[in-house]
């Protein structure tokens, strides 16, 4: 598995306590790149580009210098003649796994089943504070995946592997978002023609 961001990447965005293992904040910069950052980009790109990968997380010598721009961020002038400073998929990536790392922070899943954690120094928050929290941090996690999205569209010509989706914008913002409608069997039962009927004439 190759890992975008580090611990040292996150710590220069977020203030986390360094007793936190590495391989625990792995598994969530994991679930952020599966999750957050493969739909955003698209599969073609999002594979393409951890093509051009070292195994230790580096990006090869001699991938493709739009690839290096797209992660370490760069300077540039869009359509308009404007200076465009784009930082790199770094702070995307931090603020995504942020929100994912304190969403399951909250809970510890023990044999009886899933309770929040108590805290000998400080009180745990409330499950309201924990989602706020959370929504926070996908929201700054949404800004920067804006500017991302800036500089696929100012550099589309360098990336013809991506291809903008607009459900995909609408799914990586906080709170939870209806991706379709389940018409099948299941939730309406019997043929098209009862889709038309009162409730009271469908449930008899």
């Amino acid at each position: 598995m190759i890992y975008l961001i580090n611990q040292t990447t996150f710590q220069q965005y977020e203030d986390i306590t360094v007793n936190i293992k590495p391989e625990r904040l792995k598994v969530f910069i994991k679930k952020a790149q599966e999750l957050d950052l493969k739909p955003f980009l698209g599969h073609a790109l999002y594979y393409d580009f951890l093509s051009h990968f070292n195994e230790d997380g580096t990006l090869q010598n001699d991938a493709p210098q739009p690839y290096k721009d797209l992660l370490n961020g760069s300077e540039y002038l869009d359509d308009y003649g404007h200076i465009v400073l784009y930082e790199g998929l770094a702070p995307t990536m931090v603020y995504f796994t942020f929100a994912r790392f304190i969403e399951n922070d909250a809970v510890h899943y023990t044999a009886t089943g899933p309770v929040i954690k108590r805290h000998e120094n400080g009180d745990a928050l409330t499950s309201p504070e924990v989602v706020k929290l959370v929504q926070q941090q996908r929201s700054i996690a949404n800004a920067y995946a804006n500017d991302i999205e800036k500089f696929l569209w100012d550099n589309k010509a360098d990336f013809p592997l991506w291809r903008y989706n607009a459900k995909n914008k609408s799914s990586r913002q906080a709170g939870p978002r209806i991706r379709g409608v389940d018409k099948t069997d299941f939730n309406y039962p019997g043929s098209y023609n009862n889709y038309n009927l009162t409730i009271t004439e469908f449930l008899n």
